[in-house]
């Protein structure tokens, strides 16, 4: 197919168009890869809104003043190379440019995965520089690609979140023996995710805050031990020792728990997808801890340190096999998979994300091609 880029204005996420590609002639040790398969989510709209801040402009550089290129998570197919280790044909998992295809420098090639060594890469976090040889990759399935487009990218932000509170001791948010964990926007697929993990500690208790519409749904996932809606808030006792985690960055609600939990231990930022409302980072300093980022790839780098890159794989691939198995079970899986395919199909679904039409049930992914 032609190669296509598709462009995101910076400063206005609504303006999206699609660009001729240009397949440069490869250099030495590089491949050209055909970028076939992948999500969109909310989380791709966090990326747009962190451009700058968290470098995501960086990663695939548009050339062009003001617009910008969004990462996403998907596979695609080597379809050409002057690299010796990697041959035409082979499937790779990982963060790609939304785009029809990629030129990535293969190093520290290994059976089970390589970082892309490309020169402007080489500052910004290893984390999104890995890419993974699916042959060989334990969390692959090849039945299942469509799953893991949507979900596995997400998944690793919500099971990193919940290994990092874990890994602090909820921050000592202890009454009575069990540490209480609150999260925001309880139906979307990282918050999700996010208690699904935490809901195998024995001795940590998940509270989801969702709209009112949301809240039998996320009774229904089973993984909350107690769901409120927004405006019931304040049914927490005001001393009770918690942690915050919130997924949706809206500085309303976020005042609001600082505002009513004076017990609170930790307020953590992991989102942000209400482009409609203030930010939680663009308000004036809260009541109670201060607001910090959440930035997975520093707990990637701490647990890769501790436990070496094939461990950290097998332990998360153990984990992840296991909420994919949750999601699909029947008789009424949890996510239904909605497939678009060809490049009007972006800008279609782009717009419904940032519209706010995205059920928390669907998955979106687009095959290009």
């Amino acid at each position: 197919m032609t190669a296509i880029d598709f462009l995101i204005r910076e400063q206005d996420f609504s303006e999206l168009r699609a660009r001729p590609g240009v397949a440069s002639p490869l250099a030495p040790g590089q491949v050209r890869v055909a970028v076939d398969l992948f999500s969109l989510s909310a989380n791709n709209i966090t990326y747009a809104a962190f451009g700058d801040a968290g470098s995501y402009w960086r990663f695939f550089p548009s050339g062009e003043a003001g617009w910008g290129i969004v990462p996403v998570w998907g596979f695609a197919t080597v379809t050409e190379s002057t690299h010796d280790g990697m041959a035409v044909g082979e499937r790779l998992y990982g963060f790609w440019p939304m785009a029809s295809h990629a030129v990535i420098t293969p190093d520290r090639v290994s059976p089970l995965r390589m970082v892309d060594a490309a020169p402007h890469r080489a500052e910004l976090p290893a984390a999104y520089n890995a890419y993974f040889r699916c042959a060989a990759d334990p969390q692959y399935t090849a039945d299942s690609e469509a799953v893991q487009a949507v979900l596995r990218p997400l998944f690793i932000t919500s099971w990193l979140v919940a290994d990092f509170l874990i890994d602090n001791d909820c921050f000592g948010a202890l009454w009575e023996g069990q540490a209480t964990v609150l999260l925001s926007s309880a139906s979307s697929k990282t918050a999700y995710g996010t208690a699904f993990c935490l809901a195998q500690q024995p001795n940590v208790r998940v509270v989801g805050l969702t709209s009112p519409r949301n809240r039998a749904f996320c009774q229904r996932l089973g993984c909350y031990d107690e769901v409120l809606a927004y405006d019931e808030l304040t049914a927490l006792p005001p001393d009770l020792p918690l942690v915050y985690v919130d997924f949706t960055g809206d500085a309303a609600v976020t005042r609001a728990v600082h505002e009513h939990l004076q017990g609170l231990r930790h307020s953590l930022s992991v989102g942000y997808t209400r482009l409609d409302r203030p930010s939680t980072l663009s308000v004036a300093p809260l009541p109670g801890p201060p607001v910090t980022v959440f930035f997975a790839p520093a707990q990637i780098k701490k647990r890769t340190k501790e436990w070496g890159h094939e461990a950290f794989t097998q332990r998360m691939a153990d984990v992840w096999h296991a909420f994919r198995q949750q999601v699909g079970a029947p008789p009424q899986p949890w996510l239904s998979i909605q497939e678009h395919r060809g490049a009007d199909a972006v800008a279609q679904i782009w717009g419904q994300l940032l519209a706010g039409q995205a059920r928390p049930d669907d998955g979106h992914v687009v095959r290009l091609g």
